[in-house]
């Protein structure tokens, strides 16, 4: 097991502010303590694939697992996978479908979450909802160049990442409006991670990647972070997810790898590996999906899942 460095960083706006650090887990008081079988290599299994470009996925908490589905060239899809594999389709004709984030019957979805606007810095993305009941399809943020990682913030906001040209985290109301860019200090940030008042975001294309904690009450404000293990191109931080021990659990995409993370001592290890170009982690949900097993998304199209070890199987 590693332990990574941890650092405090304040933004240029703390400056003028509060200058308390948040807490990991000021959303959530859980132990992050690794158990026995904490650390113990998970078997990944394969649930469907031939899929194009996934970039991510959540769960709709009806049985389905939606999976932004991309292409190289062209228009792609939010698809919904069940658990026996079958997959169906949620929305069509979607153009660089990012970050996918279910509250109760509303879809959030990252559009426009394409290389060409992170490198032209065109603003051509947003943020849509489709309403699970109806599929009604709304737009309620505009004006965001490369949508990646999104987040819904406590107070319904929302927080959006770039990760390609002028870097950062970018801030919606929420109500359709132009989103405003917050904060081009932290490096790559990628994907995004909302616990109650905290939120957790890590960097991608740094030689050394970390991950950073700030509070949802102040963005501009001081950031904890902690240095993650490994060069950092070759690990290349992709999206993460809390874990229901406490711990965050961050997909290393070419490292074909899932790196958990204990927030509050910045100890890490290796929990599952031979998981190819892994972009997006997430704990099952809903019927039919194990809540203690990561289901995984890759640019290979390919849905996989990383089951839990027990002790005896440990021991054994």
């Amino acid at each position: 097991m590693g332990t990574g460095t941890i650092r405090v960083a304040v933004g240029a706006a703390a400056v003028l502010g509060m200058v308390a650090v948040p807490s990991a887990h000021a959303g959530a008081a859980r132990p992050a303590t690794a158990a026995p079988t904490a650390c113990a290599p998970r078997p990944v299994t394969t649930v469907t694939s031939g899929l194009g470009v996934l970039e991510n996925l959540e769960f709709d908490g009806r049985g389905g697992l939606l999976v932004s589905d991309g292409t190289l060239a062209g228009d792609g899809a939010l698809r919904r996978v069940t658990p026996d594999g079958a997959i169906g389709t949620v929305l069509d004709d979607v153009t660089g479908p990012g970050g996918i984030v279910v509250d109760g019957d509303t879809v959030y979805l990252n559009v426009g979450n394409t290389t060409a606007s992170g490198v032209n810095n065109t603003p051509d993305g947003t943020v849509d909802t489709i309403d699970l009941d109806t599929g009604e399809r709304r737009t309620v943020a505009t004006g965001i160049v490369m949508p990646n990682g999104l987040g819904v913030l406590p107070d319904g906001s929302l927080l959006v990442s770039r990760d390609v040209g002028a870097v950062g985290l970018t801030h919606a109301a929420g109500d359709g409006g132009e989103a405003t860019v917050l904060r081009t200090d932290l490096g790559s940030v990628n994907g995004i991670e909302v616990d109650g008042s905290t939120v957790y975001t890590v960097t991608t294309f740094e030689p050394v990647n970390r991950l950073h904690v700030l509070d949802a009450a102040d963005l501009t404000g001081p950031v904890r972070s902690i240095d993650l293990p490994g060069p950092g191109l070759l690990q290349a931080p992709d999206d993460l997810t809390l874990g229901p021990d406490g711990a965050l659990y961050v997909a290393l995409n070419p490292a074909g790898a899932i790196l958990r993370v204990d927030p509050e001592t910045g100890e890490t290890c290796r929990v599952a590996e031979g998981i190819p170009l892994i972009s997006s982690v997430a704990f099952g949900a809903g019927p039919g999906w194990d809540p203690n097993t990561i289901y995984t998304t890759g640019f290979d199209g390919t849905v996989r899942a990383a089951h839990p070890v027990t002790e005896q199987q440990t021991a054994e």
